[in-house]
């Protein structure tokens, strides 16, 4: 099992919600095909087929809230790791 298999698997399990890695969470966003912009400390990540993802790093972990977005997003867009 690759890392982004693992980031993925700890996003779509949510029991690790406060404890995701920031960059874990933006390269997994990368690998599911997003383009990201940065404004600021809002990283905002746009695919064609999704709503628009802006996340913000708390130190170096990602917001647990912003987590859960990104789980029901991928959830509702059926994306998958390739």
């Amino acid at each position: 099992m690759g890392k982004y298999d693992e980031v993925f698997l700890d996003v779509m399990m949510g029991k690790k919600d406060s404890n995701i890695k920031f960059t874990d969470l933006c390269n997994l966003l990368d690998k599911l095909g997003f383009r990201c912009s940065v404004r600021g400390d809002h990283y905002i990540y746009r695919r064609d087929d999704t709503p628009i993802i802006n996340i913000q790093p708390d130190g170096n972990k990602a917001k647990a809230y912003q987590v859960k977005q990104v789980r029901n997003i991928i959830l509702q867009s059926g994306l998958e790791v390739e």
